[in-house]
């Protein structure tokens, strides 16, 4: 809560400064939920398959099924339906990684690149014969049905009122919130609810402290009676399942409803990146994804006016880094941190705008920066990736 906090002041000092105020408004907002979803349950899903010490890497290709699969059932029998085919197919998906991982020990990554490739091709196959002859495009399927929006009324529409305002911070404040209470879709609930429910299964009850111990030390789990080849599937398959509705997400967003060639465009790697980021915990895994939406989202909706802002934010935030590593006596990093502010703000300075092209790609930049940045505090799974055969406990 202190670090939301103080990015609200931050993005706050920033947009009343700069005169950005795209970078707190509602539809700034409203655009990064709708974007951080498939980023979101690609990463719950590799956080269950890593948790089991599954590298699942083929999180791509699951969600290259799910969007096909959520595709073909949406568009004959509604939205309800696009989720479950998402489901399903991304889960099919995370049952071949289980078989080759788990039963035959092949290499983790070989296993999820060649998943991915396979889903790229099968998928491109399946809809030239299934979805050419209906909207006279290989690539690309029929419109499919989705969900209505709606929102949380009438808290809502109150801040709405106090985002017109343009009272410093409270507006801000109110904009972000209120687009975050504002077009909402059963898929946007029931992904936010599986943060929660994820960490809760998994930190909570018998089943998740056995499934973790799986990718901690599968042998001692195996000594003490924990089944690990049935956790390890049962983990993976509902990795693939979540990459899966991923995938439905994306066919599934107002601005979509259908499904397109190549539309996952990277973000089942970014959703595991986003894990990574959160030490492979629910809790800091949304705000890595919250983190990548609201970037892309800022960009689709400001372009490089707004990319530009962020850089004198990313200098506030360097100053405060500075500071709280000093107050630790830690004077190396707080001298790194400020020599980083420091050469954004003269980026900042020289240049009007940032370019189109650069723009586009500046989630991605921010990711791997943050990523960068915590990489010093990360702590995976001790087992995971490691190769398990049964009956190594006896």
């Amino acid at each position: 809560m202190v670090v939301v906090a103080i990015g609200l002041v931050i993005l706050s000092v920033t947009a009343t400064l700069t005169g950005q105020i795209q970078l707190t408004s509602s539809g700034t907002a409203q655009a990064a939920v709708r974007l951080l979803l498939p980023i979101l349950l690609a990463g719950l899903g590799g956080l269950w398959s890593e948790r089991a010490g599954v590298i699942n890497i083929g999180l791509e290709g699951m969600m290259v099924l799910g969007t096909w699969g959520a595709a073909w059932a949406g568009y004959q029998w509604g939205p309800w339906a696009a989720l479950v085919g998402g489901l399903v197919f991304g889960a099919l998906g995370g049952l071949l990684h289980a078989v080759a991982t788990v039963t035959f020990n092949v290499n983790h990554i070989v296993s999820g690149v060649a998943i991915t490739l396979l889903a790229l091709g099968l998928t491109k196959y399946l809809a030239t014969l299934v979805f050419q002859p209906i909207s006279r495009n290989p690539r690309e399927s029929p419109k499919v049905p989705g969900f209505s929006e709606f929102s949380i009324q009438p808290l809502a529409d109150g801040l709405e009122a106090v985002e017109q305002q343009q009272r410093v911070f409270l507006s801000d404040v109110a904009g972000l919130l209120g687009g975050i209470l504002s077009g909402l879709t059963p898929l946007v609930i029931i992904a936010f609810a599986l943060v929660p429910l994820s960490y809760w299964i998994l930190w909570r009850t018998r089943f998740g402290l056995r499934l973790r111990s799986c990718g901690e030390n599968p042998v001692a789990a195996e000594s003490l009676g924990v089944d690990v080849v049935r956790h390890k599937y049962l983990a993976v398959l509902i990795s693939g399942g979540l990459a899966g509705l991923g995938g439905a997400a994306l066919v599934l967003n107002p601005g979509q409803l259908g499904y397109l060639e190549n539309q996952t465009g990277g973000r089942g790697y970014i959703g595991l990146a986003a894990m990574i980021f959160g030490n492979w915990r629910p809790g800091g895994l949304l705000g890595g994804a919250a983190l990548f939406g609201y970037v892309d989202g800022l960009q689709l909706r400001a372009g490089g006016e707004a990319v530009h802002a962020l850089l004198y934010g990313g200098t506030l935030l360097a100053v405060v880094l500075a500071v709280v590593w000093a107050a630790r006596r830690n004077w190396l990093s707080a001298a790194i941190a400020l020599v980083a502010g420091i050469l954004v703000y003269l980026v900042y300075y020289s240049i009007d705008t940032v370019p189109r092209e650069f723009a586009t790609y500046a989630p991605q930049l921010v990711t791997l920066l943050v990523l960068a940045a915590a990489s010093q505090r990360l702590r995976p799974p001790a087992a995971v990736g490691a190769e398990y055969r049964k009956g190594e406990g006896d």
